[in-house]
């Protein structure tokens, strides 16, 4: 990820309330979490092989 500075909002004591941040910064985190919740959802699933993959995709035409 590349690096960005962040901006905060606060309070009238000083505390941070807000973040403001670029929105491809964002985006990218927004990306981020969906990926991970992809991952937690598959996590139970048997694995597969690459020969497996490899014998899927060249059945199905993409190798």
């Amino acid at each position: 990820m590349s690096t960005h500075q962040e901006q905060y909002v606060v309070d009238g004591e000083g505390k941070r309330t807000a973040v403001i941040l670029p929105a491809e910064q964002y985006e990218q985190m927004i990306e981020d979490i969906h990926d991970l919740a992809v991952l937690a959802e598959r996590r139970d699933e048997e694995t597969v092989n690459l020969a497996e993959i490899k014998q899927r995709m060249k059945k199905d035409g993409l190798l």
